[in-house]
């Protein structure tokens, strides 16, 4: 007992926001400490680490036959345990270097839809990496209390948070969430969206760097005032087999992106359609409040606003409120106590 309280006192405590994309840690006292994308060089040769992070992510589409640039999650969650383990034991060392004889507390936000083997891959590979503690907490939760909303209070807080690899819905009250979806279905498929649209459209193959580039720079999910946005596209001929470059504009890539588009808003409705009618009267007073990487699309909360018929924000920090959320778990866990189980 007494060295249990020693620990929880002088543990670091730590909030991780393991995406699909990029991995977010906040530590208590310090705020976010480290955001990198989830990515590892490997040798297969002899499966050694090259490379984690940003150095990582510069190697994708570039390396020789026996080096493999890999995303270790797929869909929010982990796709390859022994890369994952290995990314986050690289993660939690940068972060906890000086406090390395004791193993920190860490509360990891993972998407709501994973099923009970998923959540136990991702605590046993926590745990692996150098936790002292680990404790998971569902995304559009932590979404939620990262971007301010009052998810303790008896009343309706509708949250939507658009990753890379999932896209959550929920309606919260008193630290629960009524009802919601997640979908797998994310910016990662808008990245595809485009490719594929590439692809057919222009006989021309680009890498999921080169689209997620154009996501950002002309992406957008309905049509806005000056609305002629262009960039340069560069990748292979597909018929001649040579570099290849074309100019491209916001419209056509609004097109390419319909799709995924309308699947994040069908899973909207069917939440709305499932919420009770006194949490339906609070959202629709409260709004929807949008977080994560895809919220940052052009357009997309007047999309979302015409769909629904009620008012979206985006979040003022939209790519931070997970992990912001997590580490305000451990903060103040009376709070929210009930929400995520034992802490």
């Amino acid at each position: 007992m007494v060295w249990r309280e020693f620990w929880s006192r002088y543990a670091p405590q730590i909030g991780v926001d393991l995406g699909t994309a990029n991995t977010l840690v906040h530590v208590r006292g310090k705020g976010i400490v480290l955001n990198e994308p989830s990515v590892v060089a490997v040798d297969r040769t002899n499966d050694r680490i090259l490379a984690v992070g940003a150095e990582a992510k510069k190697m994708l589409g570039r390396t020789p036959a026996n080096i493999e640039a890999v995303r270790p999650l797929k869909d929010g969650v982990i796709a390859d345990f022994a890369v994952s383990e290995a990314m986050l034991r690289h993660f939690l060392r940068r972060v906890c270097r000086r406090r390395s004889l004791i193993r920190p507390r860490v509360v990891i936000g993972i998407p709501s839809g994973v099923t009970e083997v998923e959540r136990r891959a991702v605590r046993d590979a926590t745990l692996r990496a150098g936790a002292g503690e680990a404790d998971l907490i569902e995304e559009p939760m932590s979404a939620a209390i990262g971007a301010g909303l009052p998810v303790w209070e008896p009343a309706g807080s509708m949250v939507v948070d658009i990753g890379g690899g999932t896209s959550e819905v929920a309606i919260i009250s008193l630290n629960g969430v009524v009802t919601g979806r997640s979908i797998r279905v994310a910016g990662d498929e808008v990245d595809e969206a485009i490719i594929t649209f590439m692809h057919h459209e222009h006989n021309m193959a680009i890498g999921v760097p080169t689209a997620e580039q154009i996501k950002l720079e002309v992406g957008s999910a309905c049509a806005l005032d000056g609305d002629d946005l262009l960039t340069v596209a560069r990748g292979r001929d597909l018929l001649t087999g040579l570099p290849k470059s074309i100019e491209i504009g916001s419209p056509e890539i609004r097109e390419a992106i319909a799709q995924p588009v309308e699947g994040i808003v069908e899973a909207i409705r069917v939440t709305l359609e499932n919420t009770p009618a006194e949490l339906a009267a609070d959202i629709i007073d409260r709004g929807i409040m949008l977080t994560g990487g895809g919220a940052l699309l052009r357009g997309i909360d007047r999309l979302l606003a015409a769909a629904t018929e009620m008012p979206v924000r985006v979040a003022e920090h939209p790519l931070t409120c997970v992990v912001v959320g997590a580490a305000r778990v451990l903060e103040d866990p009376a709070r929210f106590v009930g929400a995520f189980g034992p802490l």
